[in-house]
C-alpha cells in the first residue's frame, strides 16, 4: 500500500514537474519576443501568448484538483543533508539558481509560513479591516462595484461612446469663424482692408494709376482673326484713340466689334 502511494507520487510529480516546464518555456519565449522582437510583435500575437500561458495554467490547476493525484499539503520536505560547498548537480537542477544547500538558503526555500514582513502586513491589514464598521464597509463595497460596472460598460462599448462623442462635439464645435466673415464681407463690399498700391502695367502719361488701353490697330488684328469676311469694311473704320481722352473706345469700334461678334455666332451662319 505505502510502495503504491509512493508511485502514486511520484508520478504525479514527475507530471507536474513535465508541466512546469512546459509553462516555463512558453514564459520564457514571451519574455524574449516582448523584450528583442517589440518593433514586429502585434497585438494578436500577444493575445494569443496569453491565451497559451492561461491554458496552461488551467491544466496545472486542474492536475493538482485531480482526484488521483495526491495531497501534496499532507508531505512533509525535511533537509537530509546541509553543506557550505558548491552542489553542482544542485546548481544543474536549479539553473544555478541555488548554488550550495547551507543553513542560509533553507529557510527560504523550504518555507511553509510568509516571509515576517509580509505576515507584519497582514496584520496591519487585518486590523485596519477590523476597525471599519460593516455599514462603512458595504457602502465601499457599493461604490467599488459601481465604478467596476462603469468601467465594464465602456469597455464592452467602445465604439458607441466614441462616436457620440465625436457626434456631440461636431454639433457644439462652430464650423465658422464671425470674425473673419465680418472681415470678409467688408473687404468685398467696401474694400476694408485692401492695399492701395499701384496696380502694375504701363501708366498713360497724365493719368496715374490707369492702366493704358489698346489702341486701334489691336481691335484690327483680332477682328481680322475672328472674321476674314468683314477685313475691308473694319480697315477703314478703325480709328486711333482720340487726343485727350485715354482709355475711351471709340463708338464706330464698338459697332463693328459688334457685328462681327453677331456674324460668329452659329446661330448666325
Amino acid at each position: 500500500m505505502q510502495q503504491r502511494e509512493e508511485k502514486q507520487l511520484e508520478a504525479s510529480v514527475e507530471s507536474l514537474v513535465t508541466r512546469v516546464a512546459h509553462l516555463k518555456g512558453s514564459l520564457q519565449s514571451f519574455i524574449y519576443k516582448l523584450e528583442n522582437e517589440y518593433e514586429r510583435l502585434t497585438w494578436p500575437s500577444v493575445l494569443d501568448n496569453f491565451a497559451l500561458l492561461s491554458g496552461q495554467l488551467n491544466t496545472i490547476n486542474k492536475l493538482l484538483r485531480n482526484e488521483k493525484t495526491p495531497s501534496y499539503r499532507s508531505q512533509v520536505i525535511i533537509p537530509l543533508l546541509l553543506s557550505p560547498d558548491r552542489d553542482e548537480e544542485l546548481a544543474k537542477l536549479t539553473e544555478q539558481r541555488v548554488p550550495v544547500f547551507s543553513h542560509e538558503i533553507v529557510p527560504d526555500h523550504l518555507r511553509t509560513k510568509p516571509d515576517p514582513e509580509v505576515e507584519e502586513q497582514e496584520k496591519h491589514l487585518s486590523a485596519e479591516a477590523a476597525r471599519i464598521g460593516p455599514e462603512v464597509a458595504q457602502k465601499q463595497i457599493q461604490t467599488l462595484n459601481k465604478l467596476c460596472s462603469n468601467l465594464l460598460e465602456k469597455l464592452n462599448n467602445p465604439r458607441d461612446d466614441r462616436d457620440s462623442e465625436t457626434s456631440a462635439l461636431r454639433q457644439n464645435k462652430p464650423s465658422s469663424n464671425p470674425a473673419d466673415t465680418n472681415a470678409l464681407v467688408a473687404a468685398v463690399g467696401f474694400g476694408k482692408g485692401l492695399s492701395k498700391c499701384r496696380p502694375p502695367g504701363p501708366v498713360a502719361p497724365g493719368h496715374p494709376g490707369q492702366p493704358m488701353m489698346s489702341t486701334g490697330p489691336t481691335l484690327h488684328q483680332v477682328t481680322v482673326a475672328g472674321s476674314s469676311s468683314h477685313q475691308a469694311g473694319m480697315g477703314g473704320q478703325v480709328a486711333q484713340q482720340q487726343p485727350g481722352q485715354p482709355g475711351k473706345m471709340p463708338s464706330n469700334i464698338k459697332t463693328n466689334i459688334k457685328s462681327a461678334s453677331a456674324s460668329m455666332h452659329p446661330y448666325n451662319r
